[in-house]
C-alpha cells in the first residue's frame, strides 16, 4: 500500500588485465561547462601505469541522473618499456534545463583519495523529455515496518514480473570473431512484487566461474555500478540491470556452451490486510534462473594464413615522415590497424625483406575501448627504415597485413598506399656487422670445451725463436774472431 522505490547501486572491484612497474598517476577529468539537454556529461577517472583496482561511487549531481559507466584501456611498448592507462567514465543525463552546481568532491581510487574542485554546468536547449525512474520496479524496506509491532498477520506472495536473462548479440561466429554476452536482471514496469538484490558480489563471482568459457579470449566490460536502463521487449517496457557483460573471441571450433545460472533475490511477501501500525511485508528469497545457450563456432574459409590471421572489421591508418628519401638516412613510418575486433591479438604486419631497405623492429602502441557492447581500438607499429638503393618504390610491396572480415565473409589485405623516391649513392654492398659477442655468460653456450695441450700451438713459435738466437750468436762469434 505504502511502498517506496529502492534506488541502489553496487560497487565491485575492477579486474585489471595489466600492471606495470611504473609509478601510479590518477587523474579526474570533468565534462564541459555547457551542454544541450540532449547531450551527455561525463566524469572520467584515469589511472596511469597501474591497474584500476577499486573506486568509490561517483557523486550525484542535481539536475542529472547517472546513465552508467564504460571503461577503456591503453597499452604502449616503446623501446621495450611498457606503459599503460585504464579509465572509467561515468555518464550523466540531464533531467531539465538550467544551471547546476557540482560541489567540490573527493573520490577514493585504488585506496587513494583524489580531490576535484567541482564546477557549474549549464544545460540549454534542445528540450528532451525526462526519462522514467529506472528503479521503478524494486522496493525498499519501509522504516515504519519494524517500528510498530502488530498481531498475527497473513502474508501473501505477489507474483513477480521479472526474469534473469543471458543474451548474446550473435548465435553463430567464426573462430576469432567476437560476440558480446550480457547477463541481466529485468523487471517489468508493471511489476508489483517488492524485490531487491543481496550479496551480489559473491553470487556474481560464483556465477562467472560457470559462465566463462575456457576456449575464448575475454574482454570484460567491468561493470562497476549497476544502473537501471529502460528497454522495450515485444511491446512491453522493462528496466534492465546489467550485472555482467563481456566480449568473447573463440580460439577454436568447439561450441561455446553457457549453462543455466541462478541469481537469488530478496522477495518480500506483503500483508493481506496492510496496516499503518504493523509489519506490512515479510522478507523471503527466490532464485531466478537464466536459460542455457550455445554459440556455434565455424572454421575460417580455406586460406594459406587462416591459422594466424586476425578476425574483425579493420582499417589502416599510416604515416610516413617523407616520401623523398636519401640512401643511408632513416625515416619513420607508422602502420596503424584500427577497427572492431580482438585488438590484443593483432600481430605486426609481414614485412618483405630485400637489399633495397633495412627495416628495424617496430615499437608498439595499443588502445582498447569497451563501450556499448563493442570492443574497438587501434594497434600502431612504429618502424624506422633506411633506404640503401636509389629508385622509386611502392611501400605496399613491403608492408602487408592480412585479416578475415566476418562482415563480408572474405579475407582482405591492408597494405601501404605510400610510394617513395630514393636518391643518393647505392649502399647495397655496405654491410654493417655486429661484432658484439655478448657477455661472458652468453658465450659459455657456444664456447669449445675440448681440453688441449698448452704446447700444441706454440712449437712453431719456439723453433723460430731458437733459430733467431742461433743466428745472433753466430754473428757475435764472427765479429770477435775478426
Amino acid at each position: 500500500m505504502y511502498q517506496k522505490l529502492l534506488y541502489s547501486t553496487f560497487l565491485f572491484v575492477a579486474t585489471g588485465i595489466f600492471s606495470s612497474v611504473f609509478g601510479q598517476n590518477i587523474t579526474v577529468v570533468l565534462g564541459p561547462d555547457e551542454i544541450g539537454e540532449n547531450q551527455a556529461w561525463t566524469i572520467t577517472v584515469t589511472v596511469n601505469n597501474e591497474r584500476l583496482k577499486n573506486y568509490d561511487n561517483f557523486p550525484d549531481i542535481e539536475g542529472f541522473r547517472k546513465r552508467g559507466t564504460s571503461t577503456q584501456s591503453q597499452t604502449s611498448i616503446v623501446n621495450g618499456q611498457i606503459s599503460s592507462s585504464q579509465s572509467v567514465v561515468m555518464t550523466y543525463i540531464a533531467t531539465r534545463q538550467g544551471t547546476f552546481t557540482l560541489p567540490p568532491f573527493k573520490i577514493k581510487v585504488n585506496d587513494e583519495m583524489i580531490s576535484s574542485p567541482g564546477k557549474k554546468i549549464t544545460v540549454g536547449a534542445p528540450v528532451q523529455s525526462q526519462q522514467r525512474d529506472p528503479f521503478r520496479s524494486l522496493f525498499d524496506r519501509d522504516p515504519m515496518d519494524d517500528f510498530f509491532g502488530r498481531g498475527d498477520t497473513e502474508f501473501v506472495d505477489v507474483k513477480e514480473d521479472a526474469f534473469l536473462a543471458l543474451t548474446t548479440n550473435k548465435d553463430e561466429v567464426y573462430v576469432g570473431e567476437g560476440f558480446t554476452t550480457t547477463l541481466s536482471f529485468l523487471v517489468a514496469d508493471n511489476n508489483r512484487a517488492p524485490m531487491q538484490f543481496h550479496d551480489l558480489g559473491k553470487q556474481l563471482s560464483d556465477i562467472l566461474k560457470k559462465l566463462r568459457p575456457s576456449t575464448c579470449w575475454e574482454e570484460n566490460f567491468n561493470i562497476e555500478n549497476i544502473e537501471g536502463e529502460s528497454i522495450e521487449i515485444g511491446g512491453k517496457f522493462y528496466t534492465q540491470y546489467k550485472i555482467y557483460q563481456a566480449t568473447f573471441y573463440p580460439l577454436n571450433t568447439q561450441p561455446i556452451v553457457f549453462p543455466s545460472v541462478g541469481l537469488e533475490m530478496i522477495k518480500f511477501k506483503v500483508a493481506k490486510n496492510p496496516s499503518f501500525f504493523g509489519q506490512n511485508r515479510k522478507e523471503d528469497y527466490k532464485t531466478f534462473y537464466s536459460k542455457a545457450k550455445t554459440i556455434k563456432v565455424k572454421e575460417l574459409p580455406p586460406h594459406p594464413m587462416k591459422e594466424s590471421v586476425a578476425v574483425g572489421d579493420y582499417h589502416l591508418n599510416e604515416n610516413l615522415g617523407s616520401i623523398n628519401l636519401k640512401t643511408g638516412q632513416s625515416v619513420s613510418y607508422e602502420f596503424s590497424v584500427y577497427g572492431e575486433g580482438n585488438i590484443s591479438a593483432i600481430d605486426k604486419p609481414k614485412v618483405s625483406q630485400d637489399n633495397n631497405f633495412d627495416f628495424y623492429e617496430p615499437n608498439m602502441k595499443q588502445n582498447v575501448k569497451r563501450e556499448n557492447g563493442r570492443v574497438v581500438g587501434a594497434k600502431t607499429f612504429s618502424y624506422y627504415l633506411i633506404p640503401k638503393e636509389p629508385g622509386d618504390y611502392d611501400l605496399g610491396e613491403y608492408f602487408r597485413w592480412v585479416f578475415f572480415n566476418p562482415k563480408t565473409n572474405r579475407y582482405d589485405t591492408l597494405k601501404s598506399n605510400y610510394s617513395v623516391s630514393v636518391t643518393g649513392e647505392s649502399q647495397r654492398n655496405q654491410v654493417i656487422e655486429n661484432k658484439d659477442q655478448g657477455s661472458f655468460y652468453d658465450r659459455i653456450a657456444v664456447a669449445d670445451n675440448t681440453l688441449h695441450s698448452s704446447m700444441d700451438g706454440n712449437w712453431i713459435k719456439i723453433g723460430a725463436n731458437l733459430f733467431i738466437l742461433l743466428m745472433l750468436g753466430a754473428s757475435v762469434f764472427l765479429v770477435f774472431k775478426k
